[in-house]
């Protein structure tokens, strides 16, 4: 339907609406009702709120985005949101805002992210959802979604801290960092000097980071221009365009100490798969993780290539036994990355996997 409305749709009315985009106005995102239950330093905890006569259920659902990124790509604009559709079917939603950090932050390393702010993140969930489910259930040990970057933040967590995770579901998230991906390429190249790059900056600023994923798709803006123009007749597309796009250009510059740590102990010498990661002298291996699990890639995927996702189930040194083998597992969905979480086909795939999931962890009595 929605073809033939395009094809319908006059040339003048596509230009009236380009024109009109100078002016229109963005939709507004992060919109999900949500209480702020936790605040330290620059980032923030996210409770989302029901809406009226939806009861939460069930263990904590923690969300733990990119540190490069606003959070508010898992809740990007009214019917374009994860964390709506998630509440809506009573899940107890939570996700971390990393905010903007400052020069007075360059010293945040990976143990202060992927082990205290997470570990705090996920202690605040876990009380706040005890005594406030539904039937008077106990809070449950909760179930870490991340997303990208904040997905592999996610792994270290569980790898350290296994007894607190009831299970553990990553999207576009790399665990293995050896592959022909060209971020590893690049990171690996003996001119990226990646000390002179921290030393120089303290605070790794957004504008190269940004630089880098556009490389990776340099044709990638023409692309949505040619999109734009043949599809200007839609409101709906032009809202969720103008929404992703204010996202695409809010990025965070990020603490130089976990910058370096992030090259030089991921992409350039794989710690983490290899097994030899260490966080505050204590090891962070995969094959600790005894929970439920759920690795999500996308097919289309330039900055998290699917093997290096899938890789946190790999059979050989990906999370250890669950009990049932069933419930760890590997999918790989059409997509690209971020499309894959935002489209209306992640509202039909993406969404129902993650919440069927959850739900299944809870009825085999994984989560408590």
């Amino acid at each position: 339907m929605a073809g033939e409305r395009g094809e319908a749709a006059s040339m003048g009315e596509r230009v009236r609406k380009l024109v009109g985009l100078a002016t229109r106005e963005a939709p507004e995102v992060g919109a999900t009702p949500h209480e702020v239950v936790w605040r330290e330093n620059k980032w923030r905890l996210l409770r989302f709120e029901p809406p009226a006569g939806v009861v939460r259920r069930g263990a904590p659902v923690v969300m733990v985005p990119s540190l490069i990124n606003r959070y508010y790509v898992l809740d990007l604009m009214p019917g374009k949101s994860m964390a709506e559709w998630l509440v809506a079917k009573g899940h107890d939603v939570y996700c971390v805002d990393w905010g903007t950090p400052g020069p007075e932050d360059r010293e945040l390393d990976l143990a202060a992210i992927a082990d205290r702010a997470l570990g705090r993140a996920v202690r605040i969930a876990t009380r706040l959802s005890r005594g406030s489910v539904s039937h008077g259930e106990r809070g449950e040990r909760p179930h870490l979604l991340g997303y990208c970057m904040g997905g592999t933040l996610a792994t270290v967590f569980a790898a350290l801290h296994p007894e607190r995770v009831g299970s553990l579901a990553t999207m576009a998230a790399p665990v293995r960092f050896d592959g022909e991906g060209l971020l590893g390429r690049w990171t690996r190249t003996a001119g990226f000097d990646v000390d002179a790059l921290v030393d120089a900056t303290g605070l790794v600023p957004w504008e190269l980071l940004q630089g880098a994923f556009h490389m990776l798709r340099p044709t990638n803006n023409l692309a949505k221009v040619v999109t734009l123009v043949d599809r200007a007749w839609s409101d709906p597309y032009l809202d969720g365009f103008l929404a992703l796009e204010t996202w695409a250009n809010d990025n965070v510059s990020i603490p130089g100490a976990f910058y370096r740590q992030w090259i030089v102990d991921f992409y350039r010498e794989d710690r983490l798969f290899e097994g030899s990661l260490e966080v505050r002298g204590r090891p962070a291996r995969l094959d600790a993780i005894d929970c439920p699990t759920l690795a999500v890639a996308f097919e289309h995927d330039m900055i998290a290539p699917a093997p290096g996702c899938l890789a946190l189930v790999d059979a050989e040194r990906g999370v250890g036994s669950s009990g049932d083998p069933s419930l760890r597992r590997g999918v790989t969905l059409s997509g690209s990355h971020i499309g894959g979480t935002t489209s209306s086909a992640a509202k039909k795939g993406l969404w129902p996997l993650l919440s069927g999931f959850w739900r299944e962890v809870e009825a085999a009595g994984r989560g408590a």
